[in-house]
């Protein structure tokens, strides 16, 4: 009696081997076809052609997206939380409210990305492409984006405290509502050209070490250097 249990118990998981799937990977519905609501959490989903997907209200946390192709793809809703998108590819997706907290994402590119209240905290997002992207009151604290792009991208409403955006480039971006860089670490960030007079916890030790020109603006107290150091920077 005791054999034969063991035999029944045994045989799905000699099945699942078989397949070259983990019982978890299996459990998750790994092979299910995408799907609103779908759970491929932990999944191996990496070097996929993705594109134009619907993954609204999925449970993606800790699915590897490494050089993933998910552009144009529905993630409104969905929770990505500790998942790898290193080199993968959001350009034009959906992710309204979605969550990326601690997601791994460098060289990433998120550029059209529409994540309105969508929140990237404690993120490594470092080189990752924002540009033109809706990222109105998106939240990225803690969040590290050293030499990220966020040319023609909307933050306004957007949280930065205590971010790294050492060497981000915020010129030409639109602070269409006030932004919070409260501690944020500002070292050669390029704001030349920016208007940042209804920024919030801006001091002035971060702006020493940060890139304007005269065109920046800065909120009411705060002084431009008299030398802004990064005049030769290369871009």
């Amino acid at each position: 009696m005791k054999a034969n249990m063991r035999s029944s118990l045994t045989a799905p998981l000699l099945i699942v081997g078989f397949l070259g799937l983990s019982p978890q990977g299996a459990a998750a519905g790994c092979q299910d076809t995408s799907a609103s609501g779908i759970d491929w959490q932990n999944c191996d989903k990496k070097l996929l052609m993705l594109e134009g997907s619907n993954l609204t209200d999925a449970k993606l946390g800790g699915t590897d997206f490494t050089t993933t192709d998910l552009r144009n793809t529905d993630l409104t809703g969905a929770n990505l939380e500790k998942a790898k998108l290193v080199r993968a590819s959001l350009a034009g997706s959906a992710a309204k409210g979605t969550r990326f907290a601690r997601v791994e994402a460098y060289r990433t590119d998120f550029g059209g990305l529409e994540a309105e209240n969508a929140t990237f905290e404690s993120a490594e997002l470092q080189r990752s492409n924002f540009k033109d992207a809706k990222l109105t009151n998106a939240n990225f604290t803690k969040a590290e984006l050293g030499r990220s792009q966020f040319d023609g991208a909307d933050v306004g409403g957007s949280r930065f405290a205590l971010a790294n955006l050492a060497r981000a480039d915020f010129r030409g971006a639109s602070f269409s509502a006030p932004v919070d860089f409260d501690r944020a670490f500002f070292f050669v960030t390029r704001i030349e050209g920016v208007d940042l007079s209804a920024a919030t916890g801006l001091a002035q030790s971060q702006l020493d070490v940060a890139c304007g020109d005269d065109e920046t603006v800065l909120p009411a107290g705060l002084a431009k250097p008299t030398s802004w150091p990064c005049k030769f920077e290369q871009d």
